[in-house]
């Protein structure tokens, strides 16, 4: 990292993490357990397919939830959170991920969309043993989400001072050469 990049604040990360929280909330006790369940699980078991096929069939309403609770937020707080955002895909961004979701570029990228979107927990789980992420479970819409709000509200995409890239083999401590 250089001096030049701004890094998310604890406030930004803990908002961010709060407001995926809240946007899963509404949705039930069976989506909550199915997130848990993701995050801990053993690997590749027979269950991934239906878990992923429940968070699936929640993903739209988890989205519109999120946009419910960001729509309204000022420019300032949509680019911090963007930035959080930008961050979390970065420091997934790994070939050791790569290979358990497989996809080309984009689809890795929507597929670290998937792993934030689920929320905290599952992110860390992935984070720290790429074993636990699964096979082409995917969210574009997550991976410019509140850039996208910002871009509705205010005319222009946010400018993070962040220095990276969210987009997929930008990382260069996950692609060793």
């Amino acid at each position: 990292m250089t001096s030049d990049q701004l890094l998310p604040s604890p406030e930004e990360q803990a908002r961010f993490w709060d407001l995926i929280e809240a946007a899963w909330t509404p949705l039930g006790e069976e989506i909550d357990r199915t997130r848990r369940a993701l995050a801990r699980r053993i690997p590749d078991e027979d269950g991934d397919a239906a878990l992923i096929s429940i968070i699936d069939g929640a993903v739209e309403d988890f989205l519109d939830n999120l946009t419910e609770q960001a729509r309204a937020l000022p420019a300032a707080e949509l680019t911090g959170l963007d930035r959080v955002l930008e961050r979390k895909l970065h420091d997934i961004d790994r070939a050791d991920i790569q290979a358990v979701t497989d996809g080309s570029d984009d689809g890795f990228l929507y597929a670290r969309g998937f792993i934030v979107a689920l929320g905290r927990d599952y992110y860390a789980a992935v984070a720290g043993d790429p074993a636990m992420a699964v096979l082409d479970a995917e969210c574009e819409p997550m991976c410019y989400f509140f850039a996208h709000l910002h871009h509705e509200r205010f005319g222009h995409f946010p400018e993070t001072g962040s220095g990276i890239t969210r987009e997929s083999c930008s990382n260069p401590t996950g692609w060793p050469a």
